[in-house]
């Protein structure tokens, strides 16, 4: 970060339309490197908009030409063990990770490094044509340490994981299609857009069971079949309890469009 822009500076936020949060990583002159500041701006803002009933989906960007290239190194070249440790990044991290409203990331050019990690918090990932994902952690003497590891694995499977974070090579936007790691590839000028179509979309569904799919999804990934859907049919019936639920049906038989209020 340089001496001139002010912390709150490197993260944006912009509301384009009722139900939506842009969230705009904004450090281009160290092409949206993940300095302390930057992370605890995150921090703040996704506490925030979680508490915000009046912002149905999220949507987090580095801008058209580049989503982050990592972590900041000057930041970590002489630190020790112990500073590491006492950074917590986890619990930085945690309002990302728990954040109940979907997250739709929007990713041109790089997402290296903890960009990468960065990006895999997010429920629905856009990319552009020209973006490439990476973990290059390796090259430089360390491991990725903020999930790149586990969530990777989880999206793209044991061989690709191995393979991209045993060698930083970095992949394709296609590759990470194909792989699993990102939902659709976009033409770079047409990202943003459907990011925000994606986002408008989802916010317009009726939130408690936005919140319960995500929920679902999540827990469910990493307990038995049985237990997940044990989950599953619990979260559905808690739903039956709600006026959405009543207006969505009635709307259906009305062949109207439901206005769904979140409650």
């Amino acid at each position: 970060m340089t001496d001139s822009q002010r912390p709150e500076e490197t993260l944006l936020l912009e509301f384009p339309e009722p139900g939506i949060a842009l969230l705009r990583l904004n450090r281009p002159q160290a092409t949206n490197a993940l300095s302390l500041e930057l992370q605890q701006q995150l921090n703040r803002r996704f506490t925030e908009l979680a508490a915000d009933d009046s912002v149905r989906c999220i949507v987090l960007t580095g801008g058209e030409k580049v989503f982050a290239a990592g972590g900041d190194i000057t930041g970590l070249i002489d630190a020790d063990p112990i500073e590491i440790y006492k950074r917590h990044t986890e619990r930085v991290w945690a309002p990302i990770q728990h954040c109940p409203k979907p997250i739709v990331a929007a990713i041109c050019g790089y997402a290296f490094g903890g960009g990468c990690e960065l990006a895999m918090h997010a429920d629905i990932l856009i990319a552009g044509e020209s973006a490439s994902f990476c973990q290059p952690e390796i090259r430089i003497g360390i491991m990725p340490g903020i999930g790149g590891t586990q969530r990777l694995v989880r999206a793209v499977g044991k061989t690709k994981a191995m393979s991209m974070a045993l060698t930083g090579r970095p992949i394709s936007a296609h590759e990470a299609w194909v792989a699993g790691l990102v939902s659709e590839v976009s033409p770079d000028d047409e990202v943003m857009e459907n990011a925000l179509k994606t986002a408008r979309s989802i916010a317009r569904m009726p939130p408690l069971a936005v919140e319960q799919i995500k929920e679902c999804i999540l827990q469910g990934m990493d307990a038995s079949l049985e237990s997940a859907l044990a989950l599953e049919r619990k979260a559905n019936a808690m739903l039956f309890a709600s006026r959405d639920q009543q207006e969505g049906m009635q709307a259906f038989l009305e062949k109207r469009h439901p206005d769904f209020t979140g409650e």
